[in-house]
């Protein structure tokens, strides 16, 4: 099971550290109905993670187990593919991080947090942790490293747990901090908005770029 849980930790890691989520929840916690859509928004991303994780774990569990010392193709075949798509995505963000002196450009619906209810923060955080093709992608890597190996149902949870609680951490910290002493960490907060905003292209490459090779090697191995 610890040999499982050191497979997934940079898979939880390019999780957590995905600069988009981060700046909603920090949004939210900057907006009039802080308190309710940023618990909200804590509850789906987590949720996400989960469905995300279970729904690879159970797939990749119906593959025959193989022996530790044999080959194991169709393992290494998937991420050896979800690996290239990581790298894709790595240049695709590269090329659209912003110039000097250009503003980067957010995603539309970042304007309408100010007006989201609980339900549409619960959503939305359940889009981005499960729909989002970034982060399903590790989602789905974590998902076949875990079903792939003979683990009991008990460390099946307990290893989807870490993994989740790692991954959600980003978000959860500072909506479980604001909830505690919201005044001082407003300033704070719009300035960790501000950076991320501006370095979130560059912060994705070089995470997937780091995370597409790493599957690409553990495909490789898998042969």
């Amino acid at each position: 099971m610890t040999e499982t849980i050191g497979e997934i930790l940079p898979l939880a890691l390019g999780v957590a550290i995905s600069p988009i989520p981060i700046i909603a929840a920090i949004l939210m916690l900057l907006s009039p109905k802080a308190r309710v859509t940023s618990v909200g928004f804590l509850l789906g991303w987590i949720a996400g993670i989960v469905l995300a994780v279970t729904v690879f774990t159970l797939l990749a569990s119906v593959i025959p187990p193989s022996d530790p010392d044999e080959a194991a193709p169709v393992r290494g075949t998937i991420q050896l593919l979800l690996g290239a798509l990581l790298l894709v995505l790595a240049a695709r963000n590269w090329r659209a991080r912003p110039r000097p002196g250009q503003e980067p450009a957010m995603p539309k619906w970042m304007h309408a947090i100010d007006t989201i209810s609980f339900f549409g923060a619960l959503g939305l955080g359940l889009l981005l942790s499960a729909v989002n093709p970034k982060n399903l992608m590790m989602g789905a890597a974590a998902g076949t490293d875990i079903g792939s190996v003979d683990l009991s149902a008990s460390d099946t949870v307990l290893v989807i747990a870490v993994f989740t609680l790692i991954a959600a951490s980003t978000v959860a910290i500072p909506v479980i901090g604001y909830l505690i002493a919201a005044k001082s960490l407003r300033e704070p907060l719009d300035a960790l908005r501000g950076w991320l905003a501006h370095e979130n292209a560059v912060i994705m490459a070089v995470l997937l770029l780091v995370i597409g090779v790493v599957l690409i090697g553990k495909g490789i191995g898998s042969f």
